[in-house]
């Protein structure tokens, strides 16, 4: 039961960081400081989908 908790809670924050970096990405991307081509292959389709929401999906080519 414990080892479920821990698993879920490492899961959870897993996520979230990728999230928050899918976040940092996309708002380098807008800005002009990034491409899309330099978002590491792990956070693609989250910085896509960033990307997306934020209505600019043509810079997730």
């Amino acid at each position: 039961m414990m080892l479920t908790k821990i698993f879920l809670i490492v899961n959870l924050m897993f996520r979230k960081g990728v999230y928050d970096m899918a976040v940092v990405y996309a708002t380098l991307i807008i800005k002009g400081v990034k491409k899309y081509a330099d978002v590491p292959a792990r956070i693609k389709e989250q910085v896509k989908q960033v990307l997306i929401d934020l209505d600019c999906p043509e810079l997730a080519e």
